[in-house]
């Protein structure tokens, strides 16, 4: 079974437009983020999904500077591109993350994909929940990803991908990975200027004295520093359907 992980990327975000090569420390968020992918040991692939248009060639470039391979698709049919990278890629189980996550943790994610093949679950979509924004993972298996591909027809769900999986649990085995506590009121995913600003201050807190610091070290930074928290709580997340 081979499992990949593929990363959506565009530049064109329409509330921070080039958030993902946004630099702290003198480096590109999506670099942050693939060193912690790379750290994924459940994982045998990671691919960046870049829209075919010509303002995502940054991406291409720092791709090829990673050496990472890469998919070009549908800017807005995300479902389809995800489709492609995985048929590209001979995906049998795919991990799917956004590019807008810089601190994504790994051992998490591997926790995640590790439930995922437990043999007594044989689950079709699993997702964390109540976890920190920013820190989402989801596993689903290609059989369907293929029929969300074929038999989606809403655009939500062909621009975020999974909601033919999770709003069909009669067809599909869902399941979500909570934890003992809810996180969910944490924000650490990059969409907006006040997003940045917090991940800025994280990583550099964090990144000079511990390069592969985990969601515990950042709540632990937060508690120490109370006011971050408050620098992107305004902020609402786009959810499916908008």
């Amino acid at each position: 079974m081979k499992t990949v992980i593929i990363v959506q990327a565009r530049m064109t975000s329409t509330r921070l437009p080039g958030k993902v090569l946004k630099t702290v420390l003198d480096k590109p968020l999506l670099e942050y983020q693939i060193e912690r992918l790379r750290r994924i040991k459940l994982a045998d692939e990671i691919v960046i999904a870049i829209t075919t248009n010509d303002t995502d060639q940054p991406i291409v470039d720092f791709c090829n500077r990673l050496d990472l391979p890469f998919f070009r698709g549908s800017e807005e049919d995300v479902l389809s591109r995800y489709y492609g990278a995985a048929v590209e890629h001979s995906a049998d189980v795919v991990v799917r993350v956004t590019s807008d996550c810089p601190v994504i943790d790994p051992v998490l994610s591997d926790g995640v994909i590790d439930f995922f093949f437990k043999p007594q679950n044989d689950y079709d979509y699993l997702r964390l929940f109540q976890y920190p924004r920013g820190l989402d993972t989801e596993v689903f298996t290609f059989k369907a990803l293929e029929e969300s591909y074929f038999e989606a027809k809403k655009q939500p769900e062909r621009e975020h991908v999974t909601p033919f999986l999770y709003r069909h649990p009669e067809r599909y085995k869902v399941k979500y990975m909570t934890p003992l506590e809810d996180y969910s009121h944490h924000r650490w995913t990059v969409d907006t200027p006040e997003d940045f600003e917090l991940i800025k201050r994280i990583i550099e807190e964090l990144y000079p004295v511990k390069k592969m610091f985990d969601f515990v070290d950042i709540i632990k930074v937060i508690q120490r520093n109370p006011e971050w928290y408050y620098i992107n709580d305004g902020v609402r997340q786009k959810e499916y359907g908008e």
